[in-house]
């Protein structure tokens, strides 16, 4: 039988435990609908407030760490978080539930008195507050933390929250009832002593609240965001404020380190760990920053796949892509991140992995899919991938694969452009053309007769074509190009030269049931097709699903083998946690 206050009893809701907010939402419609207007005094608006206004406070610093453009010479621990991380933590944000209901019984109850009279801020409560922090939050947070340490508190109530090997903003919220008590008294106490003092104000309930997420998230977030050269300055600040090395000590070694923000008393208490200001200079100075040799060269598909990156909401990254209702209001904001791309961006790094122990990295070409195919952006574009291939050969990158559109044909010839223009390269620069052909490949029925082949003359499509003939499949391969298309008919055996036929209208497919689509498909293209009709993709964007009779595949993708370490987004998941 488990411990008492060791699971959420509300973790068989799922999505729907935020209904337990509910009674909040139903007071503040009351008060709104009594005063005739926002009810901007009260109390329950408040606690709403404060809970969406707490867990964006989670979310800026959960997106900053993971701004790896921005971070990686900073990043404590170098890994990236897999979907066994992801998964773990889904259910982070459930001491936020708690301690608004909490917040809530406090507001309603006799504890507090003259809380409907308070004034918007009262300094004298954030010096009560401080004082109260320094002397009962801290060490109180300190003892009791060094007791969930020792068995068997430990594999009861605390094991948990460190089996994350990588912390993360939100790894700070992940945790045990007993966890969330414990923060929401050593985090309330102050608060609930100014008000009793009679100095508590409304401004400072927000400021006390959003200031210790905000240091919580801070100190969790796996990046170094202060120098060594403040706290070699100022020597007396390294026991009044930790860092995230200092956090991810404790969080490694178990140990060491248990304040809650102020390693005083870690000193006073004998459990400070002597690497934490050395490992925290070299790590601000770029320790773990390493040169990857593998990179994958992306670009951005369009505005709504933009939202689906790690650094947004890893709750979505994290699943296969999909046009998300709730990202519809960000929209704007994706928008103009386009046209600042556009104009200011370069070439940056977004994601990063382990493959058998080499590092790889994903850099994207900061320009949308749509931009591919105006002919004016076509000479910035390329020098986009031109500045990306000479930086990775500096580097010391060893492979670099152009993805997708980054290889077009009509853009730079596959990327011969750059190997011709820069012969002395040391990096090999790729295009995966192969792969992509045997995946699509592979998902071609093996009864299959005949096919309808678009983007028939690019590379993929010749590979794709000469390899179907061999199986005496005929490919009707769509293209006006007639010396294109004898081109490649010639590469082909003479014995299965006949089974690679021209067309130059989609109404020639109108029997064929299996269309491997390399260009984009309108509605009225794709009404040609019979019913039944399975569409192969390789093209991007993906083409739209019209037809209801027909099927529609996702773009090529392969598993990637299980001792891949660090992989926590994904765009086309066939089941939840594997690629």
């Amino acid at each position: 039988m488990a411990p008492p206050l060791s699971s959420w009893p509300w973790a068989s809701l799922g999505i729907y435990k935020y209904l337990l907010l509910g009674p909040l939402v139903w007071k503040v419609a009351q008060e709104w609908a009594e005063q005739g207007g926002p009810p901007l005094g009260s109390w329950w608006l408040h606690l709403l407030v404060l809970f969406s206004a707490r867990g964006l406070t989670y979310q800026f610093w959960f997106s900053y760490s993971n701004m790896l453009w921005l971070t990686r010479r900073r990043r404590v621990v170098p890994d990236g978080v897999d979907f066994q991380q992801v998964d773990h933590e889904w259910d982070w944000d459930n001491f936020l539930i708690l301690q608004t209901l909490i917040g809530a019984w406090a507001v309603n109850g006799p504890l507090l008195p003259g809380l409907k009279h308070l004034c918007l801020w009262d300094p004298r409560g954030l010096a009560i507050a401080l004082l109260l922090h320094v002397g009962f939050a801290e060490p109180v947070f300190y003892w009791a933390h060094r007791a969930l340490h020792r068995a068997p508190l430990f594999s009861q109530y605390h094991a948990g929250h460190h089996s994350t090997p990588v912390t993360q903003p939100l790894t700070a919220g992940f945790g045990t009832p007993v966890e969330a008590l414990l923060l929401t008294l050593v985090m309330g106490v102050p608060l609930a002593g100014a008000f009793l003092m009679g100095a508590g104000s409304v401004g400072l309930v927000y400021v006390h609240l959003l200031a210790f997420d905000y240091l919580r998230s801070m100190g969790y977030s796996n990046v170094e965001v202060v120098s060594h050269r403040v706290f070699q300055k100022l020597p007396p600040l390294r026991y009044l404020i930790y860092t995230p090395t200092y956090l991810s000590l404790h969080h490694r070694e178990k140990d060491c380190n248990f304040c809650l923000f102020m390693p005083l008393f870690d000193v006073l208490g004998g459990t400070l760990n002597p690497k934490s200001w050395e490992l925290q200079k070299e790590i601000y100075q770029g320790k773990n920053d390493g040169v990857p040799e593998f990179v994958f060269l992306a670009h951005v598909v369009d505005i709504m796949s933009s939202m689906h990156v790690p650094f947004v909401l890893r709750s979505i990254s994290s699943l296969p892509f999909e046009n998300h209702l709730v990202l519809l209001p960000f929209w704007p904001v994706a928008f103009t991140g386009m046209l600042l791309m556009w104009c200011l961006s370069k070439t940056f790094l977004v994601s990063s992995y382990r493959l058998r122990g080499r590092l790889h990295q994903m850099w994207t070409v900061p320009r949308h899919g749509f931009q591919y195919f105006i002919p004016a952006a076509k000479r910035g574009i390329n020098h986009q991938i031109e500045l990306a291939i000479l930086r990775a050969d500096r580097m010391g990158v060893k492979v670099l694969s152009l993805a997708a559109l980054n290889k077009n044909e009509a853009l730079n010839g596959g990327g011969t452009l750059f190997v011709e223009r820069h012969p002395d390269l040391r990096v090999r620069v790729v295009h995966g053309n192969t792969l992509t052909a045997a995946v699509i490949l592979n998902e071609i029925p093996t009864n299959t007769k005949d096919v309808f082949l678009t983007g028939a003359t690019s590379k993929l499509g010749r590979a794709i074509a000469l390899y179907l003939c061999r199986k005496k499949i005929k490919v009707m391969m769509l293209t006006m190009s007639s010396e294109r298309f004898l081109k490649i008919q010639r590469e082909a055996p003479p014995e299965f030269q006949q089974y690679l036929v021209q067309v130059t209208k989609y109404q020639a497919a109108q029997n064929c049931k299996t269309w491997l689509v390399g260009k984009w498909l309108s509605p009225r293209e794709q009404r040609w097709a019979a019913p039944g009709t399975h569409f192969h993709q390789f093209v991007v964007p993906p083409i739209i699903g019209f037809r209801r009779d027909c099927t529609y595949g996702k773009l090529a993708a392969m598993r990637l083998p299980k001792d891949v370490q660090g992989v926590g987004s994904c765009e086309c998941l066939v089941l939840r946690g594997r690629i």
